[in-house]
């Protein structure tokens, strides 16, 4: 579900149809967000960088992504 079909589902008013555009809404977040950490780890951003970046504590970014690498 992406584009249009993921515009479309979120205007639905079947709460089947709305409540999956949600699920490819937070799927979507989640793969943007470890792309994100990890391109910015490349380029040598420390954890307290990508942690404000994000609005969350560095501890918090560290423990979900830290172990990757």
């Amino acid at each position: 579900m992406d584009g249009p079909d993921l515009s479309d589902a979120l205007r639905a008013d079947d709460p089947a149809v709305g409540l999956r555009a949600v699920g490819a809404l937070h799927r979507l977040a989640e793969l943007t967000e470890a792309r994100s950490v990890a391109a910015a780890r490349e380029r040598g951003w420390t954890w307290e960088q990508i942690g404000d970046a994000l609005g969350v504590s560095r501890q918090s970014v560290h423990a979900k992504y830290g172990k990757d690498g």
